[in-house]
């Protein structure tokens, strides 16, 4: 089992950069490839970006890519979400969240959650 503390996140301007955190407890964490979701007030989770257990297989969203990096150090047991050239849009609540096996951007695949930190981009 795992259990996902996330950290970081807040209100920022537009353009300005942001770093998430997420660590997780547990001695299997390079086990699991790790995602980041996001979900806006009223609308359904998304998927932000995706890592393999051993780093690689890093895939975004389009809606992200060339802004966000997603990347782990399982010594620490920690991945992050680093944010740059945010945009109002990037407003919502983002969660990271852990599978066991293959990195996916299938939501419902995932088994463990982060608590969410909420990320706030006023223009």
């Amino acid at each position: 089992q795992l259990q996902l503390v996330q950290s970081g996140g807040g209100s920022v301007q537009a353009g300005d950069s942001l770093r998430l955190s997420c660590t997780a407890s547990g001695r299997t964490f390079s086990a699991y490839a790790m995602g980041w979701f996001r979900q806006a007030p009223g609308k359904e989770r998304t998927f932000v970006a995706t890592i393999g257990g051993d780093g690689g297989g890093t895939y975004y969203a389009d809606s992200v890519k060339g802004r966000f990096t997603m990347s782990r150090d399982n010594a620490e047991n920690r991945v992050y979400l680093q944010m740059s050239s945010l945009k109002p849009e990037d407003t919502a609540v983002y969660y990271c969240a852990a599978v066991k096996g293959t990195a996916t951007a299938q939501h419902l695949l995932y088994d463990y959650w982060g608590q969410g930190t909420q990320v706030t981009v006023s223009s």
